[in-house]
């Protein structure tokens, strides 16, 4: 059996600002923050990630920076974008970036590319949502040449060309991690399988056996394209919280956690998330991982049997849940859910 990755995963949500032109919020947000990391490291948890947004309920909109702050302060966690908006920014400064989080950390950077669950970027840093496709594909292709190689010679339409010039400094160990990331559209899935590049799909709502056929579709691709059978790649990222009673753990996080969705779907056209709603994720095939450890476990057991994932990212800090529940919930997972889902692979393996 391969090797399995466990992590975690956050946006760093944040309350607004309540004092015009200040970041109290956003600053005590970040401190929270990079305590998770410095406990996700010391439980042996294997990679965190961090999100890209540019909202007034996110703290960070620039990850490369909370992640050379961790750098310095953790040992062995991999460090990850979770995800690098990518159509918004410029590909040799992502380059740049996460390499230089690379050099402070010895080797442990990684990016997660994606197109982002919001536009907010686009406006702020004046991108056409016309675009919105290809400046991904540019983009991407752009960055991983930039990976592929000290000096890039790349030209697309809708940035300026580079001639023959190099891109520095160098990652330590040649290239970097890249990910890509999708919320289930196929054309995502034949992308990455077509750039040999590793999948991670969010599965935020519904039943993860929705998502089978899109996991399947990657692989199928992949290997069409010249993968190898053991060099595959597929992450599975959901929404967690545990307790140590699973239904004291619901009730206590129900409260943050349909704020947090009604926060989102209001722009989207989603109705406020009931308690019943809330359950239903909750099932023992629902995509939402809230409960006690036994439970927990037992739906990331399921999910592995469903999709045979290498990497599984729980976004275990997320809505405005106080640090100390969010600590806790870290705790459980990297202590007590991480080596029993290793244990019972392992015997059923």
């Amino acid at each position: 059996m391969k090797k399995i990755e466990f992590g975690l995963m956050t946006f760093a949500d944040a309350a607004p600002e309540t004092v015009p032109g200040k970041g109290i919020n956003a600053h005590q947000r970040i401190q929270d923050l990079l305590e998770e990391i410095k406990l996700a490291d010391e439980l042996g948890i294997d990679v965190f990630g961090i999100g890209e947004h540019h909202r007034p309920d996110y703290a960070v909109s620039s990850p490369t920076t909370v992640l050379a702050a961790a750098a310095a302060i953790t040992k062995n966690i991999k460090l990850s974008s979770a995800v690098t908006v990518l159509s918004s920014e410029d590909p040799v400064r992502v380059y740049q970036q996460f390499a230089t989080v690379d050099a402070i950390s010895s080797g442990r950077a990684e990016i997660m590319a994606g197109r982002g669950s919001f536009i907010e970027s686009f406006p702020l840093f004046g991108f056409d949502l016309n675009d919105y496709d290809q400046l991904f594909e540019e983009k991407l292709d752009l960055l991983l040449q930039i990976n592929r190689s000290e000096k890039v010679n790349w030209s697309g339409k809708l940035r300026a060309p580079i001639n023959g010039l190099g891109v520095y400094p160098r990652a330590l160990n040649g290239e970097i991690p890249v990910w890509l990331a999708a919320g289930g559209t196929p054309a995502s899935a034949v992308r990455a399988a077509k750039l040999h590049l590793p999948l991670m799909l969010a599965i935020i709502g519904g039943m993860p056996r929705q998502f089978t056929p899109f996991i399947e579709l990657y692989k199928k691709s992949a290997l069409e394209n010249g993968v190898k059978p053991e060099d595959l790649q597929v992450g599975i990222n959901n929404h967690m919280f545990i307790g140590e009673d699973g239904e004291k753990a619901a009730d206590d996080f129900f409260p943050y956690y349909a704020q947090m969705m009604d926060r989102v779907g209001r722009s989207r056209g989603w109705q406020p998330m009931s308690r019943d709603q809330f359950e239903y994720m909750r099932a023992p095939e629902g995509s939402l991982m809230v409960g006690s450890v036994e439970q927990v476990v037992e739906k990331i057991l399921y999910e592995y049997r469903l999709f045979g994932f290498t990497r599984f990212f729980a976004q275990a800090s997320l809505g405005f849940v106080p640090h100390e529940m969010t600590m806790k919930s870290i705790e459980l997972f990297g202590t007590r859910v991480i080596p029993e889902v290793k244990r019972r692979l392992e015997v059923n393996g």
